[in-house]
């Protein structure tokens, strides 16, 4: 009974360090602000429960059907980190250009409305769990850890309900760093919100050139020169 429990306790641990690092809610907290502004609070509370709970269906998704999607589609992973790397790219990019003007750091803070919240709802799944969220890294794990359980003597059932818990926290997380993130940028105040505004969507770009870059050299094999 010890060693099931302990084996349950590594696929939790195991599912959670793999898919929260590349997740990341707490960098993502504030885009998820720059891509409400002017919400009220009450929007931004709906916002983040509807991409809580569709993160976790893309995540479930990829892990029970994803890697027979992409074999009917002919696809495979690294074309799938190629599609999303520019399209992380994308939205981080047009993020940056938005927050250098004086209208975007206004609506940042809220102090004016810039879209209706019946607007805003509309972009619960595209861009904001989609891929800002749970872009194609994070799906990348989630296949993989549908595919196969790396950790040593967890049986097919531990493995299942350690990786749902797993998913679980990890969704939880998202839902807790998105419904507060307003509390936390109110802290910084306007110069340090901008500032982590900025930051943030910077980040967001490299992540999307960081997975078009391991996408081109999966997909033609590029050798990698070692480091000294």
């Amino acid at each position: 009974m010890a060693d099931v429990l302990a084996a349950f306790v590594r696929v939790v641990a195991f599912t959670v360090a793999a898919l929260l690092p590349i997740i990341n809610p707490v960098g993502g907290a504030p885009i998820f602000l720059t891509t409400t502004p002017g919400a009220s609070d009450a929007t931004r509370r709906a916002m983040a429960r509807r991409v809580a709970t569709n993160s976790l269906i893309l995540l479930v998704s990829a892990m029970l059907v994803g890697s027979y999607v992409l074999l009917f589609f002919g696809l495979s992973l690294a074309v799938v980190k190629i599609a999303g790397g520019l399209l992380v790219l994308s939205t981080g990019w047009q993020l940056l250009r938005a927050e250098s003007s004086p209208d975007a750091r206004l609506a940042t803070t809220s102090a004016i409305p810039a879209l209706d919240d019946r607007h805003l709802l509309t972009r619960a799944f595209y861009p904001l769990t989609f891929p800002l969220t749970v872009g194609p890294g994070s799906l990348s794990v989630a296949l993989t850890l549908g595919a196969t359980t790396r950790v040593q003597g967890a049986t097919p059932l531990t493995s299942v309900l350690g990786t749902a818990l797993g998913l679980v926290i990890v969704v939880v997380t998202i839902y807790v760093c998105y419904r507060f993130a307003t509390t936390l940028l109110s802290k910084l105040g306007d110069t340090g919100t901008v500032v982590m505004l900025r930051l943030s969507a910077f980040i967001l770009v490299a992540i999307g050139v960081q997975i078009f870059c391991d996408g081109v050299i999966e997909e033609f094999h590029i050798p990698i020169p070692r480091r000294f």
